[in-house]
């Protein structure tokens, strides 16, 4: 009797792991699929009430692919948008896992990446094995210091994280501006708010440059996928990380066993500062070379779509970002190609979040793409 408790018990335990795997691949995969093919239709009737004939959006959705995929400079364009983008999206998918919901990304970024600039043109004498990576560093922990104020905050007064991220972003902006005016960071006989430029022993290199001088692709596309599965280790694979999804799965069940609470908010807000901080720095080291009002052109309030996308798994992220990198691109050879709007792109974008905030309406459109639920104890139908 007891032998076959054991081989019950198991089989139960054996059908709830794979019970969760299957709805969780189907989150992570499969709505989101669903949910760009539908945003893309949708996008398609948009252009037909507009006046666009269907050769015309015909011709926009072909430019959209070769824009994006279809030559080794469409490529190149792809990864480029895509780096910083899955970077910060990599540290709100860590907040969104411990139920916090950090809009600050943008503020984060551009002080990350001024911060970058800063000890990038600061100390110009040293070699670019010990200048880039320190460079990187600043950002990332500028990124880490400024998030933390909005985690300590929650922790200590419970304001939420919201409201503080809101004001820390509209912060930033005004830091940023006054930085760039002051003489030791603005560039030698400019008047308008433009920093010094980062040196080239402090730029994050490009690897296709021997092909063509133009491909933009920098060393920063290796940084994300060191970030994604840093990430993925962090989550999954290491206590803190099974404090912050714990904490965001049930807050009191995760203090009830032992797990503080305000020490998880300050941490997991900083260590979500610290990658928004490192995609400032991604951008201004691999693109720009220096800061300048707004150089983040809003990819910090785009990160959040990427991280909704991409269900906050690592990998989610990763793809959803080389997904929004590819609309950046190609939304580009769009406009030129069949004189489409850009903001076309926008609008095909938010249905997408649309959609992927209503799993539910997109189990319905194509429920042939899921698993059917039985009843108590029932699998697949």
């Amino acid at each position: 009797m007891t032998e076959e408790r054991k081989l019950d018990e198991a089989a139960r335990q054996l059908l709830e792991r794979a019970a969760p795997g299957r709805t969780e691949f189907e989150d992570l995969v499969v709505v989101p699929v669903f949910a760009v093919i539908v945003a893309l239709i949708f996008g398609a009737l948009t252009m037909l009430a507009t006046d666009v004939d269907i050769q015309t959006i015909g011709k926009s959705y072909v430019a959209l692919l070769v824009g994006s995929v279809g030559s080794l400079n469409a490529i190149s364009e792809t990864l480029t948008a895509a780096a910083p983008l899955v970077l910060a999206g990599l540290g709100l998918a860590i907040g969104f896992r411990t139920g916090l919901f950090n809009i600050g990304a943008e503020g984060q970024l551009l002080l990350g990446g001024m911060a970058a600039v800063i000890v990038g043109f600061s100390l110009p004498g040293l070699p670019f094995a010990v200048l880039m990576p320190l460079c990187l560093l600043a950002g990332a922990l500028m990124g880490a210091l400024y998030a933390s104020i909005a985690g300590v905050l929650k922790a200590a007064t419970g304001a939420h994280e919201v409201i503080s991220t809101i004001m820390l972003n509209l912060s930033s902006y005004l830091l940023l501006d006054y930085l760039l005016r002051q003489p030791f960071v603005q560039q030698v006989g400019r008047t308008d708010p433009i920093s010094k430029s980062v040196p080239p022993n402090a730029s994050l290199p490009r690897i296709l440059d021997w092909v063509d001088p133009n491909l933009r692709v920098h060393a920063g596309i290796f940084l994300v996928l060191i970030a994604v599965a840093f990430v993925y280790w962090l989550l999954f694979k290491s206590k803190i990380g099974f404090e912050f999804r714990a904490s965001g799965e049930n807050p009191d069940a995760a203090r009830y066993a032992g797990i503080r609470s305000g020490l998880v908010i300050v941490a997991a807000m900083a260590t979500a500062g610290a990658f928004a901080g490192l995609a400032g720095a991604n951008q201004v080291l691999g693109v720009l070379g220096r800061a300048s009002p707004g150089f983040s052109a809003g990819i910090g309030f785009d990160a959040i779509a990427v991280a909704l996308l991409g269900r906050s798994h690592p990998v989610g992220v990763l793809l959803a970002g080389l997904l929004f990198g590819a609309l950046k691109a190609g939304g580009r050879q769009m406009q030129v190609d069949a004189g489409v709007s850009i903001d076309l792109i926008g609008i095909i974008q938010s249905l997408i979040i649309v959609f992927i905030a209503a799993p539910l309406l997109v189990r319905a459109i194509f429920p042939w793409g899921f698993q059917k639920r039985g009843g108590p104890g029932g699998g697949a139908a």
